[in-house]
């Protein structure tokens, strides 16, 4: 018989041991314009593990560079903190002084604040429920539902407007596109029959693994100090991760 000292220590040590982090998911996106100018290129690296052997997103960086031989002109950091969906988020891109952070209040209120390239520094105070999706959460929505997409489905879900402080309808569906050469093609969309005026879909492009080849719309990256930049970005996967991408 093993002794309750004996079986309590070992889950003490199990639980006080770090979280053992597989090979990371790396890929770089490169960025141009309708006329194939090259705006600017992007570097992703995904730390994460495996859950039933899928894997499962912790930590994600991105370094964005106007060519290869540049330094950074801008960064975004990601942690998955309240699942795949809803990442924390901390970018900046000091060019024009825009400086953006996500956090967590509770389990249902989240946290914008949001220094603008004007200046003003704005904070935002944000009450959701599990179906809204933050920024690089798309891509995990997608995947998350992999067989519903593949099978003609849609998906509704809510997407967060950080610098409006609010967060709107939209739903994941599938699509063809001729711009997009990928396996699997979806856009993203808003439902309200207002914003269909005012925002145009993002078009999505996957691989048969369920990795993102293609993204084509509005970016996060500024253009100048009024607009962003809309881009046609084609990634390239250097490593997967040690287990499959989608269930």
């Amino acid at each position: 018989m093993i002794r309750p000292s004996v079986s309590l220590s070992a889950l003490l040590v199990l639980l006080s041991a770090p979280m053992v982090f597989g090979s990371p998911f790396e890929f770089t996106g490169t960025a141009k314009d309708d006329r194939g100018n090259l705006l600017y290129l992007e570097s992703h690296r995904v730390e994460g593990h495996c859950a039933e052997g899928v894997f499962q997103p912790i930590t994600h960086s991105v370094d964005y560079r106007a060519n290869q031989d540049s330094s950074t002109f801008a960064s975004k950091a990601l942690r998955y903190e309240d699942g795949a969906l809803r990442p924390t988020v901390d970018f900046s891109q000091p060019d024009y002084d825009e400086h953006l952070n996500i956090s967590y209040q509770g389990p249902e209120q989240l946290k914008v604040q949001w220094q603008s390239p004007a200046g003003k520094t704005e904070s935002h105070k944000v009450s959701f429920d599990d179906r809204l999706v933050v920024d690089a959460g798309f891509d995990h929505l997608v995947r998350a539902n992999w067989n519903k997409v593949k099978q003609g489905e849609s998906v509704e879900f809510r997407f967060l407007a950080p610098t409006r402080g609010e967060h709107y309808g939209f739903v994941l569906e599938p699509t063809s596109n001729s711009q997009i050469g990928s396996d699997v093609v979806v856009r993203i969309r808003p439902t309200s029959l207002v914003l269909r005026f005012l925002v145009d879909p993002i078009v999505l492009g996957y691989n048969r693994e369920g990795a993102l080849t293609e993204y084509l719309g509005l970016t996060n990256i500024r253009k100048n100090a009024d607009d962003n930049y809309i881009a046609h970005i084609r990634y390239d996967v250097s490593r997967y991760p040690d287990c499959v991408l989608t269930p």
